[in-house]
């Protein structure tokens, strides 16, 4: 992903390019220096135990090509990092102690990386530099505290001391690469740092236990069955990462679905052509702006979505779609209506409540709205009143009126981070 793209709204990158960040490109600085050094020693000393290299960087350059879409247009490689582990953690082979230094692990580990992004290539895909080389650095780290530490101890010989020392390595690493990804995704997408690492550790945990079992049981399994271990430890791995896969695209089918009801309103005349989107877009980044989690925003974004679909339930449309300038019970009416439609969907019930309460204003009777209802009810407004304009001044008079209204109608705080948010595209624009 593009964090610039995303961030600007702007077009991805091409399949032979990614555009990146200060943050991603220092990480694949950091990385690429680690991969020179990690070459340049393993051919001065040439290449230790090849038949246990080539097993594993073909295990990892396999893990490459088969990675795997998360939600959040995260990427994860789990076979290429178990594989890339279990080597930076190995024992012994066929009872032969492996000899490997760290950075031979390292070189193997951005071989098989590299390889195994190729076809990815030749596909027309992006290549993944950023998630790859975070990947690497989680992976160098684990293998430069553990491969000196075994080969000056008698850890080999006592199985408990190196399971624990693997387990707390594997922790490690693990805690290390959800640093990394959070501290690129928090500046790429401008979200708080805390609320991008507690998304990511939320998202990466399930697998990030499947990747550290698998790393670990091919290391004792080695010891007697030798490399054979690869192949028989990775099935459970592969079927963990055939459920992720399906739970991606069931998402990314809701989601579609989804945006195909929010066109039902434009098609039909209702509101003017983009509404829902720029809405949704706007709501997500002004919840991103007021610390919401991921797992939100995507609620949020599917409300915002079809926060106007209770307008088919009228005999005609509203002028221009505004429903900021309808009265206050059609504004409810609408959104009750909506809530309906979407609670017989059975499985969207948190949506249809945030659509259901974006009537209702900041303060009254009823009490304060969720706040997803209080962001879409501002976002709605302010594109009702701005719409595709990139008039500055029209713009300005919009948030102006918002802040009048804030007494009573619209939560000052939401109101606020829409204008940051709206600052920051007209800069963009300009």
């Amino acid at each position: 992903m593009a964090a610039r793209a995303v961030r600007d709204g702007g077009p991805g990158p091409g399949p032979w390019r990614e555009a990146m960040d200060s943050g991603e490109l220092l990480l694949v600085a950091a990385a690429g220096m680690l991969i020179a050094a990690a070459v340049a020693q393993t051919a001065a000393a040439g290449l230790v135990q090849p038949r246990n290299a080539f097993a594993f960087g073909a295990l990892i350059a396999l893990g490459e090509l088969l990675r795997l879409a998360l939600p959040g247009d995260r990427e994860s490689a789990p076979l290429a990092s178990a594989g890339a582990l279990a080597y930076a953690l190995l024992l012994r082979v066929g009872g032969t102690p492996a000899t490997a230094s760290a950075l031979q692990v390292i070189a193997v580990a951005a071989a098989g990386m590299t390889l195994g992004a190729l076809p990815h290539l030749a596909a027309g895909r992006p290549a993944g530099v950023a998630g790859m080389a975070s990947r690497l650095i989680a992976v160098s780290a684990v293998a430069l505290v553990f491969r000196p530490f075994c080969a000056v101890t008698t850890v080999r010989s006592h199985p408990w001391q190196a399971l624990l020392a693997m387990v707390g390595l594997l922790v490690a690493g693990w805690w290390a690469e959800c640093m990394i990804r959070a501290l690129i995704r928090a500046d790429a997408l401008r979200a708080r740092f805390a609320v991008a690492l507690s998304d990511e550790m939320r998202v990466q945990l399930p697998l990030g236990v499947a990747v550290a079992a698998t790393a670990i049981l091919i290391d004792f399994a080695a010891d007697s069955m030798g490399l054979a271990a690869l192949g028989l430890f990775i099935a459970p791995l592969l079927v963990t990462q055939v459920a992720f896969r399906r739970y991606a695209g069931i998402r990314a089918t809701y989601l579609q679905t989804v945006r195909a009801l929010a066109r039902v309103t434009e098609v039909g005349g209702y509101v003017e052509d983009g509404h829902a989107h720029r809405v949704g877009q706007l709501a997500v980044a002004v919840g991103r702006e007021l610390g919401m989690s991921e797992t939100e925003l995507l609620e949020l974004e599917y409300a915002a979505l079809m926060h106007d679909i209770g307008q088919l339930s009228l005999r005609g449309p509203i002028p221009g779609g505004a429903t900021v300038l309808a009265s206050r019970a059609e504004q409810r009416r609408i959104a009750e209506l909506g809530a309906e439609v979407i609670k017989k969907a059975g499985v969207l019930d948190g949506v249809a409540e945030i659509v259901r309460c974006q009537g209702w204003p900041w303060r009254g009777g009823e009490g304060a709205p969720p706040r997803g209802s209080r962001i879409i009810r501002a976002a709605n407004a302010f594109d009702d009143l701005v719409g595709t304009s990139a008039d500055t001044c029209r713009t300005m008079a919009a948030l102006e009126r918002l802040r009048l209204d804030t007494a009573a109608e619209y939560d000052p705080h939401v109101v606020e981070a829409l204008a940051k948010v709206a600052r920051r595209r007209s800069v963009v624009r300009r």
